[in-house]
């Protein structure tokens, strides 16, 4: 379809179990604004603990969070899922922080309900759990998203609420020209509810031209808020002199054309994650969803038959990035995380106590095979406020240096409330230009020692400041 504006006029959405809401296949210049998304079962379920003993405790299970109990066996369910152990994190009200933790539903020798919505948790052993604690609970299986983007141009997703991204977030995939603005991916304003996704809010991969996201509100994810990323596919068979046999490796990333004619790819060595050839795939054949076959423009070099562990990243659908205006909190795990060699901008931003990396730029071809190498970033004007320790990650996961894996990185006019750690962490990466920046810090230590570089060439540090706040 193109050129078809949705809008809800205010319209309420609610789905009822695990569904994948929205998908946008093979579309251009299309439009969604104006409505809200919520769930009626949301499949992160909730629980607070209101009283403890050496061997039990006493939630109040949230009321959007349906359960049953059968001869003392606890499981959480919804239409059409149910599961009883899972991931866990646990919500601290007066910080508004989430960790990942381990689950109350581990150890659990009997549950029993003592009125509606009271849950009584009985142990084998001594638990870690606190009254007043918050726990959220879910069972790791991405089988749905919450909105699906593919081979699509010029969307404009804007103006909506969406309280809960079930079991994934929006995804985007080799698509063109995405633009967010004035999303509210957090729980509904007086639910109660802790927690508004799954995973990640935002996962683009494999995307190209520009994403845009701006002037919206991310808190409350079980993982990640933003992830921008290529696929790393591995080189399994050298099968002709111009012909390859490439495997998805990750089990929750497979299945999708990951390849075109007239696409340009580099082959990579996983080790030093550098380029050791270039081509243009002429034909692909795929085999089944995890295997597919490219045949190059070229023939491959002797230096690339003499290699193992290659991988291959379709460099052409790699993004420019705009990343602008937007308030992060209440995340276990990362607020940003971006591997494209497109231009990309991070601007204007607040993240608020996240405990990892605010902002982490890694690329990887041996556990998540997220790829690729940044070549032009600018972080700037951004606030971080009491977040871990490194605020900023500049860390590709090679295991042997050949040389850097990214370059061009200015952290600009940003401003850092900490209480202990580094600020900055960089690796095996190039010219990396950190200016004008400002840590708070009840610390006496100066701005050199909130840094630290691993083999990184041509940096530059100047003009920053620390303001001691005893």
């Amino acid at each position: 379809m193109k050129n078809v504006t949705i809008d809800g006029n205010g319209a309420r959405l609610i789905t009822h179990g695990e569904m994948t809401t929205f998908v946008l296949d093979s579309c251009e210049n299309i439009v969604m604004r104006n409505f809200t998304l919520t769930s009626a079962d949301p499949s992160v379920p909730e629980m607070t603990v209101i009283e403890t003993g050496k061997d039990y405790i006493t939630s109040r299970v949230h009321p959007s969070s349906h359960y049953e109990i059968n001869d003392g066996v606890f499981r959480w369910i919804g239409k059409g899922w149910q599961f009883s152990g899972g991931l866990a994190q646990v919500f601290y009200q007066e910080t508004n922080i989430t960790n990942r933790c381990e689950s109350p539903m581990s150890g659990i020798c009997k549950a029993e309900e003592t009125e509606a919505g009271i849950v009584r948790f009985h142990y084998e052993k001594e638990h870690p759990f606190h009254t007043g604690e918050v726990y959220q609970m879910r069972h790791t299986i991405r089988n749905e998203v919450c909105g699906l983007i593919q081979r699509s141009k010029n969307v404009l997703l804007e103006d909506l609420q969406i309280y809960f991204l079930g079991n994934f977030g929006i995804v985007g995939q080799y698509s063109e020209n995405l633009t967010y603005r004035r999303l509210w991916c957090a729980p509904e304003p007086g639910s109660g509810r802790t927690c508004a996704g799954f995973a990640d809010f935002v996962q683009m991969s494999g995307c190209k031209g520009r994403i845009n996201i701006e002037d919206s509100y991310f808190e409350g994810a079980h993982d990640d808020a933003i992830n921008i990323h290529g696929t790393h596919l591995k080189v399994t068979e050298l099968l002709d002199k111009n012909r390859i046999r490439v495997r998805f490796m990750h089990g929750q990333s497979y299945g999708f054309a990951a390849f075109s004619k007239g696409d340009k790819i580099e082959l990579t060595d996983i080790h030093t994650l550098l380029c050791v050839e270039k081509a243009t795939v002429k034909q692909t054949e795929h085999i089944d969803d995890y295997e597919i076959i490219l045949t190059l423009d070229k023939d491959i070099s002797a230096n690339m038959k003499n290699k193992d562990d290659i991988v291959v990243e379709n460099v052409t659908w790699t993004p420019d990035v705009v990343i602008r205006n937007n308030y992060f909190s209440r995340l276990p795990t990362r607020g940003v995380l971006v591997t494209t060699r497109g231009k990309v901008c991070i601007e204007n931003n607040i993240f608020y106590r996240l405990p990892m990396p605010a902002i982490l730029i890694s690329d990887d071809a041996r556990s998540w095979y997220e790829s690729g190498p940044v070549r032009d970033v600018t972080i700037r004007y951004n606030r971080f406020i009491e977040g871990g320790s490194p605020v900023i990650a500049i860390a590709p996961e090679n295991n042997r240096y050949e040389g850097g894996v990214h370059r061009n990185i200015t952290i600009d006019s940003n401003r850092f409330k900490i209480k202990s750690g580094n600020i900055i962490e960089a690796r095996l990466s190039d010219n990396i230009f950190v200016t004008g920046n400002v840590v708070e810090t009840p610390s006496d230590r100066e701005f050199s020692d909130y840094i630290r570089f691993e083999k990184c060439n041509d940096v530059s540090v100047e003009r920053n400041r620390t303001v001691h706040t005893y």
